[in-house]
């Protein structure tokens, strides 16, 4: 995701007097698109690492409430202890389902949804505290038009499958994070034999193996990989018509992360000379 990083490597010192003095308005936030399993949790984790600022986890589901005037006054509290706690970095994890009754009619909880959804959008806008927003989501096409506007995140950025290279990454962290040497194992060739999945399809190859040689007590092996690797079928290919449907929704409107994903969402991105 070398274009996602840089993007955010450019904003790292924003939220410092610096910045101030030059003039620069505090970054508002980024939302997050893509495939389940490219990565997108981490990448919210990953920003606060880089901002190195703390990061707060909004579970926007548990906002609401049965009493009347409780969700609205849960939100308050939220963006109260958020902006105290500011500079930092908000994690809204799968926006869309938790917003997923902000464009119902209101009939069923009396436009309670609504409101909370109107009153987080307004906050977004108008917010002066140094609070970084990171929102992810899998079904894009949930998210009502006013959210995706630019104002209220600074970037909408797609995920897509991983490249060769990335999964040559993953699978040498992989590999190492269950205490094996990644160097024992033809990376290159797992890389190339798993085009199509994801880095959590490939986490769980890597523990699928380690089971199968733990039942036989003996080493993983590229061959017990690769046996492994023929009984699964990747997402890619088991809901083939949503990813390309989210690909396709991509391509002109939102920015890819990797460069792999440049030809497929028909953004141009120049290479600075």
């Amino acid at each position: 995701m070398e274009l996602l990083k840089g993007w955010l490597l450019q904003r790292k010192d924003a939220f410092g007097a610096e910045a101030r003095r030059y003039g620069l308005p505090n970054p508002k936030g980024l939302l997050i698109v893509g495939i389940p399993g490219t990565g997108k949790s981490l990448t919210a984790k990953a920003t606060a690492s880089v901002f190195n600022r703390p990061l707060l986890r909004l579970d926007a589901g548990r906002l609401f409430a049965g009493l009347v005037g409780q969700s609205e006054g849960n939100l308050r509290s939220v963006i109260a202890t958020v902006e105290a706690i500011a500079p930092c970095v908000l994690w809204i994890d799968e926006i869309e389902k938790g917003f997923s009754g902000a464009r119902s009619s209101g009939v069923a909880d009396g436009g309670t949804a609504s409101r909370v959804f109107g009153t987080f959008l307004s906050w977004m806008q108008e917010k002066t505290a140094p609070v970084f927003v990171v929102a992810t989501a899998n079904d894009v096409t949930q998210l009502p038009p006013e959210l995706l506007r630019k104002g209220r995140f600074d970037e909408l950025f797609f995920i897509d499958l991983p490249n060769e290279e990335e999964r040559q990454a993953i699978w040498r962290l992989q590999i190492t994070k269950y205490g094996r040497n990644s160097q024992s194992f033809d990376v290159q060739q797992l890389a190339r034999a798993t085009e199509g999945f994801t880095g959590s399809e490939i986490e769980q190859l890597v523990i699928d193996a380690l089971y199968d040689a733990f039942s036989r007590r003996e080493e993983p092996t590229d061959l017990s990989v690769m046996l492994v690797l023929n009984q699964t079928v990747p997402l890619s290919k088991l809901m083939g018509e949503q990813v390309a449907g989210l690909r396709s929704w991509a391509k002109g409107r939102a920015r890819p992360a990797t460069k792999q994903a440049v030809e497929a969402t028909g953004r141009r991105i120049l290479a600075p000379t």
